[in-house]
């Protein structure tokens, strides 16, 4: 059987973490920053993790992660 191949896509927004859950950035971060607090801002860059509910199927889209 030949190798999965994996999404490109989701390879380049996901992350693995050491105990094996998955990082992910946030939204509504590239434009239209003037009507957002800079606390919301800050906020935002910081990353956060996938929920389980989701998890599932990135981890299908992503084989080798």
């Amino acid at each position: 059987m030949p190798k999965m191949k994996t999404k490109r896509g989701a390879a380049k927004r996901f992350k693995k973490t050491g105990s094996g859950k998955i990082k992910r950035s946030k939204a509504f971060t590239s434009h239209i920053l003037t009507k957002k607090s800079t606390k919301r801002k800050r906020n935002l860059r910081k990353s956060c993790l996938v929920d389980e509910s989701n998890a599932k199927t990135i981890r299908k889209i992503l084989p080798y992660m």
